[in-house]
């Protein structure tokens, strides 16, 4: 074996190391994660919003308020509490989030933000590791997209905690479904280091996969508020119409954002992304173009891409347009998702193509 050949399977090896390193200071994080919402659930406005929904509720009377007044008491009518506010107007004020503003939970969760920079860290440093492993961008395969794909999501979510983002609720979603993507990965996909088939030799490679891992990390984002608006929004609307949603249900969606901010928080990201994805469209047909002398020939990888494509222009324009909103808008954003999962999964895995000589 050449020295080089020997650097390469040393660096390979860093890599798995790293890999399983991130996901060890992940799970630790996800049991921050979980302690932050079971310590928030006990926190003094869940007790609030337990008592406004409870059992005076469920009886058809409003909780009284006690007022001391010079002399004595005097008891006050329950103040209506207003979860639908007029056409045009915010819903509900945004939930204090996951701590519930209990300090442990607070505690935990800045533990949780604390290990998942570490996580990041780590997994980016297993990528590089992979890329120097292979003298290439760490793209070629199923396995490498994955821990790339799973380490740009986290890196999106930190740096919209940077920018002062309420979105820390995210976090147990995301760490959740990272863990499960690196599982994944590790388990079915994994791939020796290996060079590239020469069609992929180009700087395209950079260019078109790149764009394409950072327009599927935001996607899931916004995929991942659209899931919890849907909750959110049922849980309002139950409210609205008197109904009586359970402790657990109250506990948690009440710390959540508004239907409302979730709603305007998943539109925001998909169309942010949404000329990106079209750039990444446009760069992969150029590369085609280099590669098989032809721009486009309806590949099943090209025709998925270009169905995604579709399903999120068709949510975008039903966002803006009067009627479409809300839920309507959110099952067609939540169908593109889908369509970009499979693009990547269904795709690579059971559909043949000119893409498929990467393998899994």
């Amino acid at each position: 074996m050449t020295l080089a050949a020997a650097t390469n399977e040393n660096l390979a090896h860093l890599s798995n190391t790293l890999i399983y390193s991130a996901m060890a200071v992940y799970t630790l994080a996800f049991f921050a994660y979980i302690a932050e919402w079971i310590f928030g659930s006990r926190s003094k406005i869940g007790r609030t919003a337990a008592a406004l929904t409870g059992d005076a509720a469920s009886k058809g009377q409003a909780p009284a308020v006690t007022v001391k007044k010079a002399g004595g008491t005097a008891v006050l009518e329950r103040p209506k509490v207003v979860v639908r506010a007029a056409a045009g107007a915010r819903d509900v004020p945004d939930g204090p989030g996951a701590h519930g503003g209990d300090e442990q939970g607070d505690l935990y969760g800045r533990i949780a933000i604390s290990l998942t920079v570490l996580a990041f860290l780590v997994q980016v440093g297993g990528v590089l590791a992979r890329a120097l492993s292979v003298q290439r961008a760490p793209w070629g395969n199923m396995y490498e997209f994955n821990i790339t794909f799973s380490t740009v999501a986290v890196g999106v979510y930190l740096t919209l905690l940077a920018l002062r983002k309420n979105v820390r609720w995210l976090g147990l979603f995301l760490i959740t479904t990272v863990l499960l993507d690196l599982g994944i990965a590790v388990t079915v996909l994994y791939t020796a280091s290996d060079q590239l088939v020469p069609a992929l030799h180009s700087y395209w490679l950079y260019i078109h996969v790149s764009t394409a891992i950072l327009c599927g990390a935001v996607f899931y984002v916004g995929a991942v508020a659209t899931i919890l608006y849907l909750f959110k929004d049922s849980y309002e609307n139950k409210l609205a119409n008197g109904g009586i949603p359970g402790s657990f249900a109250t506990s948690f969606l009440e710390r959540l954002p508004s239907s409302a901010s979730l709603d305007k928080f998943s539109y925001r990201v998909n169309a942010a992304v949404f000329p990106l994805w079209t750039f990444t469209i446009i760069a992969g047909a150029i590369w085609a173009g280099d590669a098989w002398g032809r721009y486009w020939g309806w590949d099943p990888k090209e025709t998925w891409a270009f169905i995604t494509w579709v399903a999120y222009a068709c949510y975008l324009h039903a966002r803006a347009t009067a009627g479409w909103k809300g839920r309507k808008a959110a099952y067609l954003a939540l169908t593109a998702f889908a369509c970009w999962l499979f693009n990547y999964y269904g795709v690579n895995i059971f559909v043949g193509g000119m893409h498929s000589y990467a393998g899994v």
